[in-house]
Formats: structure tokens, C-alpha cells, sequence
């Protein structure tokens, strides 16, 4: 049974909601992220983002860094830029790009049930990166940014959310800067909110999407606070962390792409004859060649585009990892001919994500940067759920979510208001 909660939530005025409104923490650098908030003293990026209002060579993980976004989401409240609202509402967040447009239910996830596994993973998660967002977590009290889910559609839900948005006006509706739409919508109603907890309740799992670090940061400072408090009831609002869900009919995985910065001392033919072995490669020529099916991958080196085709028994469908193009590319040509064993690690190897374009491969390799560029087909959202269920994890980098989550257009304090 998953549990979807309502919340009092904080929310910026509507006249300030574009300006507030910020990409994750995770999508943009410091120095990035500056360049962003320039002139704009209402961006979230002020609080997720803090050491932009810091020295430019301060430590990112220094006590004064969680000491601003403290401070900074104080001043947020003081100044009226983040007000709470009057009742415990769900809230329906909607996103377009290229004319097609994903509705989210947001709500809070239980702790709980991402301490028993019913909130399912598909990523590993790096301890420092979690230990950072926990930090914040704790400092600010509040989950500042909504982690990224998704669950199998329910019509249900989908009719409920649908006649909302069509009857009732968005509180926000802006465009970004990044081109994407942003619709959002209060669910103020006490019978519609228990109607969508109550159908909620029949899921027996959800999966994060995107924002591992984040949902593991959320959860495991709610189960912190859980054991700390000798006087703990279950029903304290720590329990549960801010959450948009999306059902998987509506989402779209792009590709997310490698470069590499040299060919392991091989040649460039020597390095293509090698591929043979695993491969059937055709070259393309000069034009962008993007794969349009699994086990095709794209190549770019010197200038030229190729295909290649993984040969059969290179890789297994029948296995949820196996399956996967990820594997086949790390295991087949950056483990066994570069020589790169931890993608993790390896400062030979970078991601580029499918958003940023095949033109952004042909950049890198074109520049000297990198020696070769390799295009993917993108993951599957039912091979995302085939390795959720079966508690595998996937490679690293292997799946990119487009439109990102806007920050700020609603928060969830640990504490009742």
C-alpha cells in the first residue's frame, strides 16, 4: 500500500513564482548556478544553492555553506516569499515540452515505505552526496526540493487530476527560461484529496525517477528524527518528505550519451577493428547518426559518424540488466578495450545528457577533449520497472528525465505549521 499524504505547504506569491521557481540543486554547477540567480534575489537557487551568496573558493561542504541556507530560508519566510498555506492540500504540478504535457500529483511519500522497499530504486546513491543533501535537510528543517516519481497509471487518478486542471484556474503558469511550461494547481477539496489518497493506496510500489540523493537524504532524515524522539507517535510530519508523482504512461526517458578522452593507446582504426569483434559497424559519413533501436549505438571519432550493431550473444534480453545498451557499451568496450572499470570514478569517461543534443558529442570530440563519442537509444520506462522490481541497479548515467522539476513552487517543513 503506498501511502500519499496531504500537507500544509509553503508557496511563493504568484507574482514572484517564475522568478523563485529554480532548477535542482544536481543540474547546474556553483559557478552555473550565480550565473542564474544574478539580479535575482527571489531565486530558491539562494537557498539549495547557498555558497553563491558565499566566497567563490569556500569548501561546499563547509558548516557556513548550511549556515546560509538556513539563513536564506528564513529571510525567504520573513520576507513573505514563502507563505504557508491555510489547510493540509495535495497539489497537481504539470510540465510541457514540445507540446506534450506530464501531470504529477504532489503529495508527500511515507519514510516508512522507503525503509521497507515500496518505494523502489533503480541507482546507486555516493554517501557524500547523500550526507550533503541530509545536512541541508536538517538544517533547513524542510524539503526544499520534491524528488521525482513515478507509479504504473491508475485511469482513476488520471480522470480525477484531469477534470481538476480542466475546472479549476492554475495558482502558476509560466514558461522558463529553459523554454518549458510549468502549470500548477492547489487541490483544496477535502473529498477529492481522500479520493486520490484512497486510490493511491492501492499501488503496492512507486519508483523514484530522478533524485536518488535527494529521496534517500529525505527519508533517512525522517527516520533520524524518528529515532531520536522518545516520544514519537508516527503521525509527526517528519515522517513523510515532498514527493511529485507521475504515472508512467506519461514520461518520457531520453538518451544520455558517453565521450571518452582517449582510445587506450589504440589507433583509431585499430580501436574500430576491435569493435568488430562485438559489433557490425557501418560508417555514416559527416552527418549526425542517432540510433532508432536497441543495441544500436552511434559513434563519432575524427570527424565521422558509424553504427554499431551489437552482434547476437553479446547481450541478454532476458535479463533486466543484461538487457540494457548501458551494459553492453560499459562491459564490451569501456571495461575490456579502454580499460575503464569504474564509471563511477574514471575521470577518462564523462555523460552528456540527450537534451544538450548529439551536437554537443560532436563539440567535445571536434575540440580535442574527448576522442570519441558513443550516442545511446534511450532506456525504456518498463526496463526502469523491470529493474526496480527485481532490486537490480542500473550503470551509472543511464537514465535522463526532461523537463526537470522546477524548486520552490511548493515546500514541506518536518515540523506542523
Amino acid at each position: 500500500m503506498a501511502i500519499l499524504k496531504a500537507f500544509k505547504g509553503l508557496r511563493p506569491p504568484k507574482e514572484i513564482a517564475r522568478d523563485l521557481a529554480s532548477r535542482p540543486y544536481d543540474v547546474l554547477n556553483s559557478e552555473e548556478a550565480r550565473k542564474e540567480a544574478y539580479g535575482n534575489k527571489y531565486s530558491l537557487l539562494h537557498i539549495i544553492k547557498p555558497e553563491i551568496d558565499l566566497p567563490e573558493d569556500i569548501d561546499l561542504y563547509a558548516p557556513e555553506v548550511y549556515k546560509k541556507a538556513k539563513e536564506n530560508f528564513e529571510l525567504f519566510q520573513k520576507n513573505g516569499w514563502l507563505v504557508p498555506d491555510d489547510d493540509e492540500y495535495l497539489y497537481i504540478y504539470a510540465q510541457t515540452m514540445n507540446n506534450k504535457t506530464q501531470y504529477g500529483l504532489v503529495g508527500c511519500a511515507a519514510v516508512e515505505d522507503y525503509m521497507n522497499n515500496r518505494i523502489k530504486k533503480h541507482e546507486l546513491t555516493r554517501k557524500a552526496k547523500e550526507e550533503d543533501r541530509m545536512k541541508h535537510v536538517r538544517i533547513t528543517n524542510a524539503n526544499m526540493e520534491p524528488v521525482f516519481f513515478t507509479y504504473p497509471a491508475i485511469p482513476k487518478i488520471d480522470s480525477i487530476v484531469a477534470d481538476w486542471v480542466k475546472n479549476h484556474e492554475p495558482i502558476y503558469d509560466f514558461i522558463a527560461v529553459d523554454g518549458f511550461g510549468h502549470h500548477f494547481w492547489v487541490v483544496d477539496d477535502k473529498k477529492t484529496i481522500e479520493l486520490l489518497i484512497n486510490l493511491f493506496a492501492d499501488l503496492p510500489v512507486t519508483y523514484v525517477a530522478d533524485g536518488h540523493h535527494r529521496t534517500a537524504a529525505a527519508a533517512l532524515v525522517g527516520n533520524e528524527k524518528r529515532m531520536n524522539n522518545p516520544n514519537h507517535k508516527g503521525d509527526e510530519e517528519y515522517n513523510y518528505f515532498l514527493a511529485v508523482h507521475f504515472p508512467d504512461n506519461q514520461l518520457t526517458i531520453i538518451d544520455y550519451n558517453r565521450v571518452v578522452t582517449d582510445l587506450n593507446g589504440m589507433t583509431k582504426q585499430e580501436f574500430i577493428n576491435n569493435l568488430k569483434v562485438h559489433f557490425d559497424i557501418v560508417e555514416k559519413g559527416e552527418n549526425i547518426y542517432k540510433p532508432d533501436r536497441l543495441h544500436t549505438f552511434g559513434m563519432y571519432i575524427d570527424k565521422k559518424w558509424y553504427s554499431l550493431t551489437a552482434k547476437p550473444g553479446t547481450y541478454n534480453d532476458s535479463d533486466p540488466i543484461g538487457v540494457l545498451d548501458v551494459t553492453i557499451l560499459s562491459n564490451l568496450v569501456f571495461d575490456q578495450m579502454l580499460n575503464i572499470k569504474d564509471l563511477r570514478t574514471s575521470e577518462r569517461i564523462d555523460f552528456v545528457g540527450g537534451i544538450r543534443g548529439l551536437e554537443e558529442l560532436e563539440r567535445r570530440v571536434d575540440s580535442g577533449e574527448m576522442a570519441a563519442a558513443f550516442a545511446l537509444y534511450p532506456v525504456s520506462m518498463q526496463q526502469l520497472i523491470n529493474i526496480a522490481d527485481t532490486n537490480n541497479i542500473m550503470p551509472p548515467k543511464t537514465t535522463w528525465f526532461e523537463p526537470k522539476l522546477r524548486s520552490g513552487l511548493v515546500v514541506h517543513l518536518l515540523d506542523k505549521i
